[in-house]
């Protein structure tokens, strides 16, 4: 590997220190002197039109300044995704509408002198609903005679395939080869229904959004939001606004997962303030995140494989139906990553069906979330990956080594399924899937424990694996731009619309640039997510940032290195190609001349030929390299009473060259815990009228750092050579595996499969009932 100065340090984050001590602010640590609270009016109803709303006793309690409803609020059409324009989701939504579509919809809105008279407020509005029928089953969503839920004017931005009045508000469908010829001339075929459900993100600081007028009368708005350009040009749509006057600032945040993807609370700072000239925030409580924010989005997926005796598969059907909830944010992109991201990973594959639908119903609306349709789908891939190398005869280790998709190779999944639209051509050029399961096979010690049924009492051990591959980005869709200027003291501004969401990113950019220009990372001023100061960036998702602002980093720097080796050979008397930069200076490599950073600005700024060191760089992607990775589970189960017990995880990623080593370590560990979680114990729970009931920490279990087994994270490097210094993305692969890797353990351990998610006690014991192991 290439002798890096600064890539592959685990440099610490540069807002760490800041963050410990509490000096970072988030959205509701700024003063914005007296502010109006807002409040929400939730729908007690999933499906019903309001009759009548009456706010005047609202308006009459001392401290109300404004009450917002479909009664003064004007229905723009538009989507809550935070995605590239034009979006690939349905413009589903409006700010407030005359029918609720799911427990927890929006009613109205009151901004009051403070929190307290807010909540009061509206307790006093009363409002009168005609209640529809609702629909909960995504699998009734297109039978005939099923409510319509979608309003009647709704459109799709894009010319895909909508149709809401089917509740339809997403379909894919690809066909490679021929199933009907593959799955003819299979000797065994493995067909199996797997169940996902609801989650929340569950990011500890809760969406949050505060706007104010400035000295020169733009609309400032605060954030908590991975996507601020998205959010300006959705806040100017909805309300009029001109975007020339409005500014969107991302301060720190406390976790997104792709929950703060979503714009949707900005819109009703930015309406409160426009109307009122007044500061205004609004700050939501859990249980609102649980409901009325975005959830990941449950699904059902039948997976068909048909497949020789020797274990070649001769044909694959995978029909994904997506719960979108009451409204179709995400509801396209998802569903196909469902496909796109995992069906490559066997490219020898000749015989392809996917058919992708997601389903209006009147619960939760799904969005994105860390992982995006690749967590749903690989659950029951992998397991019948594991299905079929058992009944071929082969260790699922060896089986896997032979299939997946090396160096050099492509799949044609690739081109013709893509985010919102067809995909793009690629050919993998750093695949270490190979010895990742190597290494993580010897670290679980799989030899020893695979298909050896320990016991201990009631409590018989497996062991399970689980593959994936993810992206680095959304080719063809995503752009990042920096721009740069160097100082008189050899430190360097860096402006990046690329959004830190507590990922460290700031600091993983600043040591890309920090490596082309030989300089310490704590010489990089980094200034990143405000509309203003910075360049355009899509934001933090999909994997995107290191692969993609990183490389619009790397340009830039090297731009700014050309301008600084031409002022260097002005001082030095020497020809730019002579030149070599050090540490913070530029050297002369025939006489060993050397000339400061410091020196070289000065000269630039104030002596001769003046002009500033900058530059500015875009990157747009044309492809997106994937991180590949191996997970194994280590997992006790008691036979008698369903408990399962995750003693050892391990996780092997290939992430091309990490950047920061310990915080990419960290972005595997964290999904990986969230994983878990998602796995073992988190749920939504609905009561007949499709109210959640567990909308707390106290009800909603998450894994904390007792709940944890043993965990070990292992980087295997490799070169990918169109990242910046070799780097793909690392940030979401590592969620995908627990699920499958946790059931295939369950299989080793006790011959049960587990179809359904989460694996909770009584889900397990009840599947050992019905195989008879009770």
């Amino acid at each position: 590997m290439t002798d890096y100065k600064t890539v592959g340090t685990s440099v610490p984050k540069m807002d760490s220190l800041a963050l410990a001590t509490g000096r970072e602010k988030f959205v509701d640590d700024y003063d914005l002197g007296p502010v109006l609270y807002l409040a929400l009016l939730y729908s007690p109803h999933a499906f019903a039109r309001i009759v009548s709303l009456d706010e005047s006793e609202a308006r009459s309690l001392p401290g109300v300044v404004d009450i917002y409803s479909y009664q003064n609020v004007p229905a723009v059409l538009h989507t809550t995704a935070g995605q590239g324009y034009p979006e690939p989701s349905p413009y589903d939504n409006v700010l407030f509408d005359d029918t609720v579509r799911f427990v927890g919809d929006r009613v109205a809105m009151v901004a009051a002198e403070n929190q307290a008279t807010a909540l009061r407020a509206l307790d006093l509005i009363k409002v009168d609903y005609e209640v529809f029928e609702p629909l909960f089953d995504p699998e009734k969503a297109q039978e005939p005679g099923a409510p319509r839920i979608a309003r009647p004017d709704v459109y799709a931005p894009l010319p895909v395939a909508y149709r809401p009045e089917q509740n339809v508000a997403a379909e894919v469908m690809i066909d490679i080869g021929n199933c009907e010829q593959g799955f003819a001339q299979a000797d065994h075929i493995e067909e199996h229904v797997y169940r996902t459900q609801y989650a929340s993100h569950c990011a500890l600081e809760p969406h949050a959004a505060a706007a104010y007028y400035d000295e020169r009368g733009r609309l400032v708005i605060l954030s908590t939001t991975q996507v601020p350009f998205h959010a300006r040009r959705i806040v100017s749509m909805v309300l009029g606004i001109p975007i020339r006057h409005i500014r969107v600032i991302k301060p720190r945040i406390g976790g997104g997962f792709g929950g703060k993807q979503e714009v949707f609370l900005e819109l009703l700072v930015a309406l409160c303030t426009s109307r009122t000239k007044r500061s205004s925030k609004i700050v939501l409580n859990r249980g609102e995140v649980f409901v009325s924010s975005r959830t990941r989005h449950p699904m059902r997926i039948r997976l068909k494989t048909g497949f020789k005796d020797d274990g070649t598969i001769t044909a694959l059907e995978m029909d994904a139906l997506m719960n979108t909830g009451a409204y179709g944010s995400h509801a396209l992109t998802v569903l196909s990553n469902a496909g796109s991201k995992v069906l490559p990973l066997f490219n020898k594959i000749q015989n392809i069906s996917f058919l992708g639908r997601s389903v209006y119903t009147n619960l939760p609306v799904g969005g994105a979330y860390r992982g995006y349709g690749a967590t749903q789908s690989y659950f029951g891939y992998n397991q019948q990956i594991d299905m079929i190398a058992r009944r071929s005869g082969q260790d699922v280790l060896d089986y896997i080594s032979h299939w997946h998709i090396k160096t050099g190779e492509t799949s044609p999944i690739f081109e013709v399924l893509g985010e919102g639209k067809e995909g793009v051509s690629q050919y993998i050029k750093s695949a270490q899937l190979g010895p990742c399961l190597e290494r993580g096979a010897r670290e679980i010690g799989w030899s020893a424990k695979r298909g050896r049924r320990i016991r201990n009492g009631d409590w018989v051990k497996g062991v399970g694996v689980a593959v994936a591959m993810q992206g680095s980005g959304i080719p063809r869709v995503d752009l990042a731009a920096v721009s740069m200027k160097m100082n008189e003291d050899g430190s360097f501004n860096m402006l990046m619309g690329a959004t830190d969401i507590g990922t460290g990113s700031d600091t993983v950019l600043a040591q890309i640039a920090a490596e082309v220009l030989h300089v310490p990372v704590g010489n990089m001023i980094v200034l990143s997510s405000d509309t203003d100061l910075t360049p355009f960036d899509v934001g933090a998702y999909a994997s995107s940032t290191t692969y993609v602002s990183g490389n619009a980093v790397k340009r830039c720097a090297e731009k700014i290195r050309d301008q600084i080796l031409e002022v260097a050979a002005v001082l030095l008397k020497s020809d730019p190609g002579g030149l070599e930069l050090t540490e913070a200076a530029v050297r002369d490599r025939s006489s060993g001349r050397e000339t400061s950073y410091a020196e070289i600005c000065r000269q630039a700024l104030y002596v001769a030929d003046q002009f500033q060191i900058q530059a500015e760089a875009s990157y747009y992607g044309t492809e997106s390299p994937p991180p590949f990775i191996a997970q194994f589970a280590e997992v006790d189960v008691d036979i008698r009473t369903g408990v399962l017990a995750v003693r050892e995880f391990v996780s092997v990623v290939d992430c091309g060259q990490p950047i920061n080593p310990r915080l990419a370590e960290g972005q595997v560990e964290g999904a990986v815990v969230n994983g878990l979680s998602y796995a073992l114990v988190e749920e939504y729970l609905f009561n007949e009228s499709g109210r959640m009931t567990n909308p707390t920490f106290w009800d909603y279990k998450i894994y904390g750092v007792r709940d944890l087994p043993r965990l070990k994270t292992i980087i295997v490097s490799s070169n990918e050579e169109t990242g910046p210094f070799g780097a793909k993305s690392v940030g979401e692969i590592a969620i995908n595996g627990p699920l499958p890797a946790i059931a295939n353990a369950v299989f080793d351990a006790t011959g049960v499969r587990l179809f359904e998610a989460p694996f909770t006690r009584e889900k397990v014991f009840r599947r050992f009932q019905e195989e008879g192991l009770q």
